[in-house]
């Protein structure tokens, strides 16, 4: 522990070998018309989600040969955690104001009728939506939006509070290693496994560009506090102290959250578990980013520095 940072190129090679997969499966998504990489639900594609409980158990997959019989091939249906069935097709056409089963159009009918002959009686019918290119399209926009805005204020913010440029883009470079650490994650699940990301997706990577950022101040207030309690040390020693400091309080809080969100994962709802799931890839790639990248990537950036300006002093003097 005495030596975190003497070991910070071993660092950052993990997070390289971490990210460039999951960065390679992401810029492979609009290439390979989304065979490849992520796996966007309706709200961000456009399409119609109808929700229903069979009476008795039923394979998701039973239910899909039985919804593409009935003309709709492109159409996916997975399990929620309360015994719900989750089915997504292209847009339907639905009677407008209307979002329950009884009332839909006859495409939606045919689809149920199909269900029904596949699987035995409907116990509990759930709602049923549609979401159209054009509202998607927006909530694309937004949720870039959204994500480019956070991170230029962190690093306004972070640049402000501790008057050093530096601060701010290593705290800015350990925030965009948990993103792509994250959206990595899901272009390869979503290739392996299907796993789609919804509206909810969105609001999972704010809070996780809050925690890592918040994880990051405290480490980076311990070495402004430090620098000036242990002034004209190395600075590579005043970082390797205050992380040594901090890193107890990270490592505790870290772990009673993932513990939540584990518990969230097992026993949560299917609805939420997308969202669950990214929360805690980022917060785990948040808290060792902030302690094994941002701080190292400090005294990276000093002993460049420093090494310039011994190179410029060796050529003035000779």
């Amino acid at each position: 522990m005495d030596k975190i940072i003497a070991r910070k190129r071993w660092f950052f090679l993990f997070s390289l070998i971490v990210t460039v997969p999951g960065l390679l499966f992401t810029l492979a998504t609009p290439l390979t018309g989304g065979a490849v990489g992520l796996k966007f639900s309706i709200d961000y594609t456009g399409g119609t989600i109808w929700e229903f409980r069979p009476e008795s158990p039923a394979d998701p997959l039973v239910v899909q040969a039985a919804v593409a019989g009935a003309g709709h091939e492109e159409a996916t249906v997975t399990a929620a955690g309360t015994g719900f069935l989750i089915v997504r097709t292209k847009p339907l056409d639905l009677q407008v104001g209307q979002d329950q089963i009884e009332n839909a159009g006859a495409e939606l009918q045919a689809i149920r009728e199909a269900v029904v002959a596949a699987i035995g009686p409907i116990a509990e019918e759930g709602s049923v939506s549609t979401v159209g290119p054009v509202i998607s399209q927006d909530l694309t926009q937004q949720a870039l939006l959204l994500v480019v805005l956070g991170s230029i204020g962190i690093l306004l913010w972070m640049t402000y509070r501790f008057r050093n440029l530096r601060f701010g883009l290593a705290a800015l470079t350990a925030l965009l290693h948990d993103v792509i650490v994250t959206v990595g994650f899901f272009a390869i699940a979503g290739t392996v496994a299907g796993i789609e990301i919804d509206a909810l997706f969105v609001t999972a990577m704010l809070t996780i560009i809050g925690f890592s950022v918040h994880d990051t101040i405290v480490v980076f207030d311990r070495i402004r506090e430090n620098l000036v309690r242990h002034a004209g040390a190395p600075f590579g020693d005043i970082v390797n102290h205050s992380i040594v400091q901090t890193l107890g309080r990270s490592f505790n809080t870290t772990a009673t959250v993932l513990l939540t969100l584990l518990t969230l994962l097992v026993f949560a709802g299917g609805s939420i578990r997308t969202f669950v799931l990214a929360l805690f890839v980022g917060i785990l790639s948040g808290t060792y980013s902030s302690i094994f990248n941002a701080s190292p990537l400090l005294v990276w950036w000093e002993e460049r520095t420093q090494a310039r300006k011994a190179a410029a002093a060796r050529i003035r003097t000779a």
